[in-house]
């Protein structure tokens, strides 16, 4: 059976999921000539013309409610247009297990998922409908923030999607179209310190600047304070690791961030106990990370008293 590619389309309402369909159907001649289904789940405020639409061999399918979105409206879908691909621009406001627990009809293949996010809205959202508007987003291959500007805290935005979706690519759009290619934003901390001392505060954004960016780290030494997690059969095998809990947003999604730690007395380091390391970082294979990464080589570590408060938090 030949396979059907499934575009998945997801963000909250007006975040620019209509839009970006259309650009990719007429300014990026997506698909060529095959015959196209759009499945709409919700009414925004831009619209699709069904006539253009028809130049290019598109239709449009409404799903208006949660529960028709099953098995067996898609297979329907299937047999009276019989489309060579599909879009789903899904409904923000609707469950995203509905969308990832139906099961696609015989040959539908999900092969991207992107989400949008109106960059003007997203820090409202984040402060009181966080859970919501993150949902959409944590499966997500790619994340579009359009509507930036030069204000845009993009750095925040990229540590907010990446504590729930590590793999997701970012891509920040201004108001015009372009693309912003700048960095993100600069570091908390001194990377060309002779010791990066990494704070409680700063510790979240470390750990994902080094997940994803390891050789800005390879041969630099980095000192902060460390939960040991060193369970006796680690221990045997001569490491361990140093890490913190973080939370995003609430206590459901605490997660422990660290990274391996290889040292020869790790028998020495209790289990749960508190220290402060400073360690010099290689990046090596490591099959705990499937491929390459950070790996910590301690230079000093010292006991340390338990923190006030154990957490370190994304910001």
């Amino acid at each position: 059976m030949q396979e059907i590619p499934v575009y998945l389309f997801t963000g909250f309402m007006d975040s620019g999921k209509t839009t970006l369909i259309k650009e990719t159907l007429f300014e990026n001649d997506f698909g060529g000539d095959n015959r196209t289904v759009i499945i709409v789940c919700e009414d925004g405020d831009e619209e699709y013309d069904e006539a253009k639409l028809n130049t290019i061999n598109a239709k449009v399918v409404m799903i208006e409610e949660q529960e028709d979105f099953t098995t067996e409206t898609l297979q329907k879908i299937q047999e009276t247009y019989k489309p060579e691909q599909i879009f789903v621009e899904y409904n923000g406001t609707w469950d995203i297990a509905t969308l990832l627990e139906t099961k696609m009809p015989d040959g539908w293949v999900i092969v991207q998922s992107l989400a949008t996010v109106d960059a003007t809205t997203f820090e409202m959202y984040l402060a009181n409908m966080r859970a919501m508007i993150m949902e959409q987003l944590f499966k997500a291959d790619v994340v579009i923030f359009n509507r930036c500007d030069d204000n845009t805290p993009k750095g925040k935005f990229r540590r907010a999607v990446k504590a729930q979706n590590r793999p997701a690519q970012i891509v920040y759009e201004r108001a015009d179209g372009t693309i912003d290619e700048s960095a993100d934003e600069e570091l908390p901390f001194d990377i060309n310190a002779d010791v990066i001392d990494i704070t409680d505060a700063d510790y979240a954004i470390w750990y994902m600047d080094a997940q994803d960016n390891p050789k800005k780290y390879d041969g630099k030494k980095i000192k902060f304070l460390a939960l040991v997690y060193n369970p006796e059969k680690m221990s045997r095998k001569g490491m361990f690791v140093p890490g913190r809990f973080a939370m995003t947003c609430c206590v459901e999604d605490v997660q422990f961030l660290g990274f391996k730690c290889k040292y020869p007395k790790s028998e020495e380091i209790g289990h749960k106990s508190w220290i402060n390391i400073t360690a010099e970082v290689h990046v090596e294979f490591a099959k705990e990370y499937r491929g390459k990464g950070p790996v910590l080589y301690p230079v000093s570590i010292e006991p340390a008293e338990k923190p006030e408060d154990e957490l370190v938090y994304f910001s």
